[in-house]
């Protein structure tokens, strides 16, 4: 599982709001994709080219990826050109397969029929809520059943699902992410995106922050909650979170106004899940405290430490002065306790 999250998109090709018939509360995408025009077929050919010469995994773990805006609601024609521009990469057996993302409401039986022809294997959707006043107070201009009908429509297609969540939106609260969790593991995606909400330059939500009717999640906040969804999606529901947090890039970041954004976001929220982890099992182990010994999987020592020792910190100020081994047999998530 962590192979494939780590090396899952290879070639990602942004498509600047393109197709999208709304503008969200929390959209500036020419800052989050730093994309301003079309890409040319020349160009996404020159990508694909580019990513084989100097990926370090096999073509089994590797797709080229269309995101930034609404694919499947762009002109039929430009939608096609690009298709066309990287399926044959795809046929020489260079990657796996395609993958777009969409809204809810730009799916049908016969774009799902088109698309996959043309070497589409996954459709994304941006979900981002199953709750329909949050849904309405960010201006998203559909409803949690067309999340349900389009995942349906894209499972009898035969494509791989992926649904994508935000947290802290306008209106909405723990208690109404963590049912949009509930909602969407009920739909059985293939893959989960959890995006916690940022306040882009430009955006309606930067207006309704400067007015004060807005306050986005501290970055604390933003990985607790986080952490708690990622363990209710991977540990209890078996189901890859493939990405946690907003990736980080140059417009990105010069458009940012607030919110909890930070480069390593979903390395915090796995040291937390490390951190709770080992202090219910020393707990259980040594509840007078003292000197132990744990292991974590090879993998996992950093995120077992924490950045800047901080878990280590935390457990010595709950009474346990902790050295972290590493050990292969260990599972992800899971820590050992040796002595």
């Amino acid at each position: 599982m962590t192979n494939n999250r780590q090396r899952h998109v290879n070639v990602a090709i942004f498509v600047p709001h393109a197709g999208c018939p709304h503008r969200c509360s929390f959209c500036n995408q020419h800052a989050i994709s730093g994309a301003a025009k079309m890409p040319s077929p020349e160009e996404l050919q020159k990508a694909c080219e580019t990513a084989i010469l100097t990926r370090k995994t096999d073509a089994a773990h590797s797709e080229i990826a269309f995101f930034g805006g609404s694919f499947t609601a762009i002109p039929r024609d430009i939608m096609v050109c690009l298709l066309k521009a990287v399926r044959e990469f795809v046929r020489g057996g260079h990657f796996k397969g395609i993958r777009v993302s969409t809204r809810p409401d730009a799916v049908d039986r016969e774009i799902l029929e088109l698309i996959r022809d043309y070497g589409v294997t996954a459709v994304e959707l941006g979900a981002q809520s199953m709750n329909d006043a949050v849904l309405s107070a960010n201006l998203r201009g559909h409803s949690a059943d067309d999340v349900a009908r389009a995942s349906e429509l894209i499972r009898g297609a035969g494509l791989e699902l992926g649904l994508q969540m935000m947290t802290g939106l306008y209106k909405s609260s723990d208690e109404s992410d963590f049912e949009t969790a509930r909602r969407i593991a009920g739909l059985k995606p293939d893959t989960v995106r959890i995006y916690p909400t940022l306040v882009m330059e430009n955006s309606l939500l930067a207006s309704l922050y400067r007015a004060g009717e807005y306050i986005p999640k501290s970055l604390e906040q933003a990985v607790e909650q986080s952490a708690r969804l990622l363990r209710f999606f991977e540990l209890e529901k078996g189901i890859p979170v493939i990405r946690l947090g907003l990736h980080s890039t140059g417009d990105m970041q010069k458009g940012l106004l607030a919110g909890p954004f930070h480069p390593a976001f979903r390395e915090l929220c796995e040291s937390l899940l490390y951190y709770e982890t080992a202090l219910g099992l020393l707990r259980r182990e040594m509840p007078g405290g003292g000197r132990a010994e744990i292991a974590v999987n090879p993998q996992a020592v950093s995120k077992m430490v924490g950045q800047n020792r901080s878990n280590i910190k935390k457990l010595r100020q709950a009474g346990y002065e902790v050295f972290v081994k590493s050990d292969p047999s260990v599972k992800k998530f899971d820590v050992l306790y040796i002595m």
